[in-house]
Protein backbone atom coordinates (compact mmCIF):
# COMPACT_ATOMS: atom_id res chain seq x y z
CA UNK A 1 0.00 0.00 0.00
CA UNK A 2 1.30 3.68 -0.43
CA UNK A 3 3.33 5.28 2.15
CA UNK A 4 1.36 7.82 4.64
CA UNK A 5 2.72 11.22 4.00
CA UNK A 6 2.74 12.59 8.15
CA UNK A 7 2.72 15.83 6.74
CA UNK A 8 -0.60 15.18 4.58
CA UNK A 9 -3.65 16.81 6.28
CA UNK A 10 -6.93 15.80 4.66
CA UNK A 11 -10.48 14.71 5.32
CA UNK A 12 -12.70 12.10 5.59
CA UNK A 13 -16.59 12.86 6.15
CA UNK A 14 -18.95 10.55 8.04
CA UNK A 15 -21.65 9.40 5.97
CA UNK A 16 -24.89 9.24 7.93
CA UNK A 17 -25.67 5.55 6.08
CA UNK A 18 -25.93 3.02 8.59
CA UNK A 19 -24.57 -0.52 6.90
CA UNK A 20 -25.89 -3.78 7.98
CA UNK A 21 -24.06 -6.74 5.91
CA UNK A 22 -24.64 -10.36 5.82
CA UNK A 23 -26.42 -13.29 4.44
CA UNK A 24 -29.89 -12.69 5.58
CA UNK A 25 -29.99 -9.35 7.06
CA UNK A 26 -33.04 -8.58 4.65
CA UNK A 27 -35.15 -10.06 7.43
CA UNK A 28 -34.30 -7.28 9.70
CA UNK A 29 -36.05 -4.48 6.88
CA UNK A 30 -39.15 -3.93 8.84
CA UNK A 31 -37.17 -2.83 12.29
CA UNK A 32 -35.20 -0.65 10.48
CA UNK A 33 -38.10 0.95 8.73
CA UNK A 34 -39.74 0.98 11.89
CA UNK A 35 -36.53 2.96 13.24
CA UNK A 36 -36.93 5.40 10.73
CA UNK A 37 -40.74 5.75 11.90
CA UNK A 38 -41.78 4.35 8.23
CA UNK A 39 -46.04 2.91 7.81
CA UNK A 40 -46.25 2.53 4.17
CA UNK A 41 -43.01 1.76 2.10
CA UNK A 42 -42.61 3.01 -1.55
CA UNK A 43 -40.17 0.15 -2.89
CA UNK A 44 -38.65 1.42 -6.39
CA UNK A 45 -37.66 -1.53 -8.44
CA UNK A 46 -37.24 -2.66 -11.77
CA UNK A 47 -38.70 -5.70 -14.00
CA UNK A 48 -35.88 -8.06 -13.92
CA UNK A 49 -35.70 -7.86 -10.29
CA UNK A 50 -39.38 -8.63 -10.40
CA UNK A 51 -39.15 -11.44 -12.38
CA UNK A 52 -35.96 -13.13 -10.28
CA UNK A 53 -38.52 -12.74 -7.80
CA UNK A 54 -36.58 -10.80 -5.99
CA UNK A 55 -39.14 -7.71 -5.21
CA UNK A 56 -42.00 -10.77 -3.88
CA UNK A 57 -39.37 -11.75 -1.36
CA UNK A 58 -38.61 -8.68 -0.11
CA UNK A 59 -42.40 -7.76 -0.53
CA UNK A 60 -43.55 -10.84 1.48
CA UNK A 61 -40.64 -10.18 4.67
CA UNK A 62 -42.47 -6.88 5.04
CA UNK A 63 -46.19 -8.52 4.63
CA UNK A 64 -45.09 -10.61 7.17
CA UNK A 65 -44.36 -8.00 9.66
CA UNK A 66 -47.74 -5.99 8.67
CA UNK A 67 -45.93 -3.30 6.85
CA UNK A 68 -47.67 -2.21 3.77
CA UNK A 69 -46.16 -1.58 0.47
CA UNK A 70 -46.89 -0.21 -2.75
CA UNK A 71 -44.15 -1.62 -5.34
CA UNK A 72 -43.70 0.76 -8.77
CA UNK A 73 -41.52 -1.29 -10.98
CA UNK A 74 -41.18 1.07 -13.75
CA UNK A 75 -37.03 1.81 -13.58
CA UNK A 76 -35.40 1.30 -17.07
CA UNK A 77 -31.44 0.14 -17.54
CA UNK A 78 -30.44 4.16 -17.41
CA UNK A 79 -32.80 5.98 -15.05
CA UNK A 80 -34.33 9.27 -16.45
CA UNK A 81 -35.66 12.11 -14.55
CA UNK A 82 -39.18 11.94 -16.22
CA UNK A 83 -39.21 8.29 -14.49
CA UNK A 84 -38.73 10.08 -11.51
CA UNK A 85 -40.72 12.46 -11.14
CA UNK A 86 -43.17 9.70 -12.11
CA UNK A 87 -42.87 7.43 -9.28
CA UNK A 88 -42.41 10.41 -6.77
CA UNK A 89 -46.02 11.34 -7.86
CA UNK A 90 -47.38 8.03 -7.18
CA UNK A 91 -45.49 7.63 -4.06
CA UNK A 92 -47.59 10.69 -3.24
CA UNK A 93 -50.78 9.46 -4.99
CA UNK A 94 -50.30 6.11 -2.06
CA UNK A 95 -49.33 8.31 0.90
CA UNK A 96 -45.73 6.53 1.17
CA UNK A 97 -44.00 7.88 4.15
CA UNK A 98 -40.52 5.73 3.43
CA UNK A 99 -38.82 4.84 0.22
CA UNK A 100 -37.22 1.15 -0.46
CA UNK A 101 -34.60 0.51 -3.12
CA UNK A 102 -33.83 -2.96 -4.84
CA UNK A 103 -31.77 -3.39 -7.48
CA UNK A 104 -28.81 -1.93 -9.52
CA UNK A 105 -27.62 1.12 -9.52
CA UNK A 106 -30.14 2.62 -11.30
CA UNK A 107 -33.12 1.17 -8.89
CA UNK A 108 -31.11 2.55 -6.53
CA UNK A 109 -29.71 6.00 -7.56
CA UNK A 110 -33.35 6.63 -8.43
CA UNK A 111 -34.90 5.17 -5.73
CA UNK A 112 -32.79 7.93 -3.48
CA UNK A 113 -33.78 10.90 -6.07
CA UNK A 114 -37.37 9.95 -5.55
CA UNK A 115 -36.79 10.47 -2.08
CA UNK A 116 -35.30 14.07 -3.03
CA UNK A 117 -38.28 14.80 -5.24
CA UNK A 118 -41.02 13.42 -2.71
CA UNK A 119 -39.99 16.49 -0.80
CA UNK A 120 -38.75 19.12 -2.93
CA UNK A 121 -40.08 20.56 -5.69
CA UNK A 122 -40.06 19.44 -9.43
CA UNK A 123 -38.23 19.24 -12.08
CA UNK A 124 -35.87 17.02 -10.69
CA UNK A 125 -32.70 17.93 -12.63
CA UNK A 126 -33.19 21.48 -10.46
CA UNK A 127 -31.41 19.67 -8.00
CA UNK A 128 -28.26 19.21 -10.43
CA UNK A 129 -24.65 19.30 -8.90
CA UNK A 130 -23.44 19.29 -5.26
CA UNK A 131 -25.42 20.22 -2.19
CA UNK A 132 -28.19 22.09 -4.41
CA UNK A 133 -31.16 19.75 -2.59
CA UNK A 134 -32.98 22.19 0.17
CA UNK A 135 -35.12 19.66 2.31
CA UNK A 136 -33.90 16.36 4.16
CA UNK A 137 -35.38 13.71 1.58
CA UNK A 138 -37.45 11.14 2.82
CA UNK A 139 -35.70 8.19 4.63
CA UNK A 140 -34.46 5.84 2.19
CA UNK A 141 -33.29 2.44 2.39
CA UNK A 142 -31.21 0.93 -0.33
CA UNK A 143 -30.96 -3.01 -1.26
CA UNK A 144 -28.44 -3.76 -3.41
CA UNK A 145 -29.06 -6.61 -5.63
CA UNK A 146 -25.20 -6.29 -7.51
CA UNK A 147 -22.04 -5.93 -6.77
CA UNK A 148 -21.21 -2.80 -8.77
CA UNK A 149 -22.06 0.97 -8.47
CA UNK A 150 -22.24 1.01 -4.24
CA UNK A 151 -25.13 3.67 -4.76
CA UNK A 152 -26.38 2.20 -1.56
CA UNK A 153 -23.53 4.43 0.34
CA UNK A 154 -22.77 7.26 -1.48
CA UNK A 155 -24.61 10.68 -1.87
CA UNK A 156 -24.50 10.76 -5.88
CA UNK A 157 -28.03 9.82 -7.81
CA UNK A 158 -27.59 9.61 -11.60
CA UNK A 159 -30.08 10.09 -14.12
CA UNK A 160 -31.24 11.03 -17.60
CA UNK A 161 -31.88 14.43 -18.00
CA UNK A 162 -34.89 13.78 -20.86
CA UNK A 163 -35.09 17.23 -21.47
CA UNK A 164 -31.07 17.22 -22.87
CA UNK A 165 -30.73 13.40 -23.09
CA UNK A 166 -27.68 13.76 -21.17
CA UNK A 167 -26.51 12.01 -17.84
CA UNK A 168 -26.53 14.27 -14.95
CA UNK A 169 -26.16 13.60 -11.13
CA UNK A 170 -27.29 14.71 -7.90
CA UNK A 171 -25.21 14.63 -4.88
CA UNK A 172 -24.71 16.18 -1.52
CA UNK A 173 -24.88 14.94 2.31
CA UNK A 174 -28.72 14.78 2.20
CA UNK A 175 -29.12 12.53 -0.82
CA UNK A 176 -26.96 9.67 1.37
CA UNK A 177 -29.64 6.81 2.03
CA UNK A 178 -30.27 6.36 5.71
CA UNK A 179 -29.54 2.56 5.64
CA UNK A 180 -27.46 0.21 3.38
CA UNK A 181 -28.55 -2.90 3.99
CA UNK A 182 -26.57 -5.12 2.15
CA UNK A 183 -27.77 -9.29 2.11
CA UNK A 184 -25.42 -10.98 -0.12
CA UNK A 185 -27.99 -13.60 -0.78
CA UNK A 186 -30.06 -11.15 -2.88
CA UNK A 187 -26.78 -11.88 -5.38
CA UNK A 188 -27.41 -15.51 -5.97
CA UNK A 189 -27.49 -16.57 -9.46
CA UNK A 190 -27.20 -12.61 -11.21
CA UNK A 191 -26.76 -13.67 -14.62
CA UNK A 192 -22.93 -13.75 -15.69
CA UNK A 193 -22.10 -11.12 -17.87
CA UNK A 194 -24.68 -8.77 -15.29
CA UNK A 195 -21.90 -10.03 -12.40
CA UNK A 196 -19.06 -9.36 -14.81
CA UNK A 197 -20.23 -5.64 -16.02
CA UNK A 198 -21.12 -5.14 -12.64
CA UNK A 199 -17.97 -6.45 -10.89
CA UNK A 200 -15.37 -4.79 -13.29
CA UNK A 201 -17.65 -1.37 -12.32
CA UNK A 202 -16.81 -2.46 -8.80
CA UNK A 203 -13.15 -3.08 -9.54
CA UNK A 204 -13.40 0.50 -11.76
CA UNK A 205 -14.31 2.68 -8.72
CA UNK A 206 -11.56 0.92 -6.38
CA UNK A 207 -8.56 1.57 -8.84
CA UNK A 208 -9.45 4.94 -9.92
CA UNK A 209 -10.23 6.25 -6.46
CA UNK A 210 -6.87 4.87 -5.28
CA UNK A 211 -4.23 6.23 -8.21
CA UNK A 212 -6.20 9.58 -8.38
CA UNK A 213 -4.82 12.90 -7.00
CA UNK A 214 -7.04 13.26 -4.32
CA UNK A 215 -6.43 10.12 -2.44
CA UNK A 216 -5.84 9.94 1.35
CA UNK A 217 -5.56 7.22 3.99
CA UNK A 218 -8.36 5.93 4.54
CA UNK A 219 -9.96 5.92 1.23
CA UNK A 220 -6.63 4.11 -0.01
CA UNK A 221 -7.24 1.68 3.29
CA UNK A 222 -10.72 0.96 2.06
CA UNK A 223 -9.97 0.96 -1.68
CA UNK A 224 -6.77 -1.11 -1.91
CA UNK A 225 -8.75 -4.01 0.37
CA UNK A 226 -12.01 -3.61 -2.28
CA UNK A 227 -9.23 -4.31 -4.62
CA UNK A 228 -7.97 -7.44 -3.20
CA UNK A 229 -11.63 -8.65 -2.79
CA UNK A 230 -12.61 -8.21 -6.04
CA UNK A 231 -9.66 -9.22 -7.58
CA UNK A 232 -9.99 -12.68 -5.75
CA UNK A 233 -13.64 -12.94 -6.34
CA UNK A 234 -14.90 -11.73 -9.38
CA UNK A 235 -13.75 -14.72 -11.65
CA UNK A 236 -15.57 -17.39 -9.26
CA UNK A 237 -18.63 -15.12 -9.14
CA UNK A 238 -19.03 -15.49 -12.86
CA UNK A 239 -18.35 -18.75 -13.12
CA UNK A 240 -20.51 -19.98 -10.54
CA UNK A 241 -23.27 -17.49 -9.75
CA UNK A 242 -24.06 -19.67 -6.30
CA UNK A 243 -20.41 -19.03 -4.90
CA UNK A 244 -21.59 -17.91 -1.60
CA UNK A 245 -18.10 -16.77 -0.29
CA UNK A 246 -17.73 -15.00 -3.75
CA UNK A 247 -20.82 -13.46 -3.80
CA UNK A 248 -19.89 -11.99 -0.15
CA UNK A 249 -16.38 -10.96 -0.86
CA UNK A 250 -18.03 -9.00 -4.14
CA UNK A 251 -20.75 -6.91 -2.32
CA UNK A 252 -18.51 -6.44 0.44
CA UNK A 253 -15.50 -4.91 -2.03
CA UNK A 254 -17.71 -2.84 -4.24
CA UNK A 255 -19.03 -1.76 -0.85
CA UNK A 256 -15.57 -1.11 0.48
CA UNK A 257 -15.17 0.90 -3.25
CA UNK A 258 -18.22 3.00 -2.82
CA UNK A 259 -16.69 4.20 0.48
CA UNK A 260 -13.35 4.65 -0.67
CA UNK A 261 -14.50 6.77 -3.51
CA UNK A 262 -16.74 9.23 -1.62
CA UNK A 263 -13.98 11.51 -1.01
CA UNK A 264 -11.91 11.13 -3.69
CA UNK A 265 -13.93 11.29 -6.43
CA UNK A 266 -12.71 9.01 -9.90
CA UNK A 267 -11.01 9.52 -12.82
CA UNK A 268 -11.44 9.77 -16.67
CA UNK A 269 -13.14 6.22 -16.81
CA UNK A 270 -15.75 7.65 -14.96
CA UNK A 271 -15.77 10.54 -16.78
CA UNK A 272 -16.35 9.15 -20.64
CA UNK A 273 -18.60 6.60 -18.83
CA UNK A 274 -21.41 9.23 -18.11
CA UNK A 275 -21.70 10.64 -21.74
CA UNK A 276 -21.12 7.13 -23.08
CA UNK A 277 -24.27 6.53 -21.41
CA UNK A 278 -26.04 9.42 -23.01
CA UNK A 279 -28.13 10.04 -26.01
CA UNK A 280 -29.04 7.29 -27.82
CA UNK A 281 -25.75 5.42 -27.44
CA UNK A 282 -26.99 4.04 -23.69
CA UNK A 283 -23.59 1.83 -23.31
CA UNK A 284 -24.36 0.30 -19.81
CA UNK A 285 -22.21 1.83 -17.15
CA UNK A 286 -20.70 -1.41 -16.07
CA UNK A 287 -19.76 -2.69 -19.30
CA UNK A 288 -18.52 0.84 -20.92
CA UNK A 289 -16.20 1.12 -17.57
CA UNK A 290 -14.89 -2.77 -18.25
CA UNK A 291 -13.87 -1.73 -21.64
CA UNK A 292 -12.56 1.66 -20.82
CA UNK A 293 -10.44 0.51 -17.72
CA UNK A 294 -7.41 -0.60 -19.48
CA UNK A 295 -7.11 1.49 -21.58
CA UNK A 296 -7.57 4.34 -19.36
CA UNK A 297 -4.67 2.58 -16.52
CA UNK A 298 -2.52 2.56 -19.40
CA UNK A 299 -2.77 6.23 -20.24
CA UNK A 300 -2.10 6.81 -16.48
CA UNK A 301 0.55 4.46 -15.54
CA UNK A 302 3.25 6.52 -15.95
CA UNK A 303 1.90 9.26 -13.78
CA UNK A 304 1.35 7.34 -10.94
CA UNK A 305 3.60 3.76 -11.21
CA UNK A 306 3.64 3.27 -7.38
CA UNK A 307 0.23 3.26 -7.02
CA UNK A 308 -0.50 1.09 -10.15
CA UNK A 309 2.26 -0.84 -8.73
CA UNK A 310 0.35 -1.10 -5.88
CA UNK A 311 -2.61 -2.17 -7.37
CA UNK A 312 -0.78 -5.29 -9.08
CA UNK A 313 0.06 -6.58 -6.00
CA UNK A 314 -3.61 -6.41 -4.46
CA UNK A 315 -4.87 -8.35 -7.75
CA UNK A 316 -1.91 -10.94 -6.76
CA UNK A 317 0.47 -10.27 -9.26
CA UNK A 318 3.63 -11.44 -7.91
CA UNK A 319 6.47 -7.94 -8.56
CA UNK A 320 9.49 -8.94 -6.49
CA UNK A 321 12.87 -7.45 -8.22
CA UNK A 322 10.35 -5.23 -10.35
CA UNK A 323 10.73 -1.96 -10.47
CA UNK A 324 7.61 0.54 -10.19
CA UNK A 325 7.30 0.87 -14.00
CA UNK A 326 7.59 -2.68 -14.41
CA UNK A 327 5.29 -3.83 -11.32
CA UNK A 328 2.60 -1.12 -12.91
CA UNK A 329 2.30 -2.63 -16.02
CA UNK A 330 1.84 -6.14 -14.54
CA UNK A 331 -1.52 -3.98 -13.11
CA UNK A 332 -2.84 -3.25 -16.94
CA UNK A 333 -2.30 -6.26 -18.03
CA UNK A 334 -3.97 -8.31 -15.42
CA UNK A 335 -6.93 -6.50 -15.30
CA UNK A 336 -7.07 -6.76 -19.16
CA UNK A 337 -6.64 -10.66 -18.73
CA UNK A 338 -9.72 -10.51 -16.03
CA UNK A 339 -11.81 -8.51 -18.27
CA UNK A 340 -11.15 -10.77 -20.86
CA UNK A 341 -11.82 -14.20 -18.57
CA UNK A 342 -15.33 -12.77 -17.88
CA UNK A 343 -16.29 -12.05 -21.33
CA UNK A 344 -16.45 -8.52 -21.22
CA UNK A 345 -16.85 -7.25 -25.12
CA UNK A 346 -13.14 -6.62 -26.87
CA UNK A 347 -14.00 -2.42 -27.91
CA UNK A 348 -17.02 0.18 -27.68
CA UNK A 349 -17.31 -0.35 -31.20
CA UNK A 350 -19.44 -3.57 -30.78
CA UNK A 351 -21.43 -1.48 -28.21
CA UNK A 352 -22.50 1.04 -30.45
CA UNK A 353 -20.01 3.90 -30.25
CA UNK A 354 -18.44 4.98 -33.55
CA UNK A 355 -15.31 7.16 -34.20
CA UNK A 356 -18.26 10.00 -35.54
CA UNK A 357 -19.91 9.79 -31.92
CA UNK A 358 -15.96 10.59 -30.40
CA UNK A 359 -15.65 14.27 -30.56
CA UNK A 360 -19.33 14.58 -28.68
CA UNK A 361 -18.40 12.28 -25.92
CA UNK A 362 -15.08 13.95 -24.88
CA UNK A 363 -16.71 17.30 -25.40
CA UNK A 364 -19.02 15.89 -22.44
CA UNK A 365 -16.60 14.13 -20.51
CA UNK A 366 -13.94 16.70 -20.19
CA UNK A 367 -16.44 18.76 -18.52
CA UNK A 368 -16.62 15.67 -15.58
CA UNK A 369 -14.97 16.92 -12.33
CA UNK A 370 -13.70 13.55 -12.42
CA UNK A 371 -11.02 15.18 -14.82
CA UNK A 372 -9.57 17.40 -12.45
CA UNK A 373 -8.09 14.33 -10.21
CA UNK A 374 -7.64 12.15 -12.63
CA UNK A 375 -3.49 10.98 -11.90
CA UNK A 376 -2.69 12.37 -15.19
CA UNK A 377 -3.01 15.81 -16.82
CA UNK A 378 -5.47 14.71 -19.69
CA UNK A 379 -7.21 16.87 -22.47
CA UNK A 380 -9.87 16.62 -24.62
CA UNK A 381 -7.73 15.20 -26.93
CA UNK A 382 -6.35 12.71 -25.12
CA UNK A 383 -9.86 11.09 -24.19
CA UNK A 384 -10.59 11.03 -28.06
CA UNK A 385 -7.37 9.30 -28.32
CA UNK A 386 -8.13 6.72 -25.57
CA UNK A 387 -11.68 6.58 -26.83
CA UNK A 388 -10.79 5.46 -30.67
CA UNK A 389 -7.94 3.16 -28.76
CA UNK A 390 -11.18 1.21 -26.85
CA UNK A 391 -13.30 1.17 -30.34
Amino acid sequence: MKPIDHEQAFQFPAIPTEIVFGFGVIERLPEKIREAHGTRVFLVTDRGVVAAGLADRVSAVLAKAGVDVCVFDEIPQDSSSAVVEAAAARLTEERCDIVVGLGGGSSLDASKAVAVCATNEPPIVRYAGLNNVKNRPLPCIAIPTTAGTGSEVTYWSVMTDDATHVKTAIGGGLVFPRLALCDPELTLGLPPMLTASTGMDALTHAIESYVNTSYQPISSALTYRAIELIGGALERAVADGGDREARYMMLLGSTLAALGMNPTRLGIVHALAMPLGSWDLKIPHGVGNAVLLPHAMEFNVSANPGAYADVARALNEHCDGLDAAAAARKAVSQVRAIADTIGIPQGLGALGLTREMIPQVCAEAIKSGNIPVNPRHVTEHDLREICAAAL
